[in-house]
């Protein structure tokens, strides 16, 4: 699925990157940034509510291109930044984790697990 059209399904704001580019094909919801270093992560979300630098960090030591920050979490600068630095995918939605997750899956994107 492309990241507009995951932008579009959960009525999410794409604050860097490009909307056109990447097939993503699934998906892993946590705040425990420990539990996401040990994935297989090719072509995956990572759906969280933890909006800090750790969360960008975490994406960029486990190759993950696209971060969803549920519940309209506050995206820093600094994130944005160092986000861009890495051609990550943000994107903010108003939706909760769950929700978004199941948006994604009812839409064909499979779970890690």
């Amino acid at each position: 699925m492309k990241i507009s059209e995951i932008a579009e399904l959960i009525n999410g704001e794409i604050l860097t990157g490009n909307a056109e580019n990447g097939h993503l094909t699934k998906a892993f919801s946590s705040d425990l940034m420990s539990d996401v270093l040990t994935l297989e992560t090719e072509n995956t979300i990572l759906i969280t509510g933890l909006a800090n630098l750790q969360a960008i960090r975490t994406a960029e030591m486990s190759d993950i291109d696209c971060i969803i920050f549920a519940r309209n979490k506050k995206v820093m600068e600094d994130m944005v930044n160092l986000a861009k630095e890495n051609n990550m995918v943000i994107i903010r939605t108003p939706c909760s984790v769950f929700k978004t997750s199941g948006k994604l899956y009812n839409a064909g994107i499979e779970p890690i697990f």
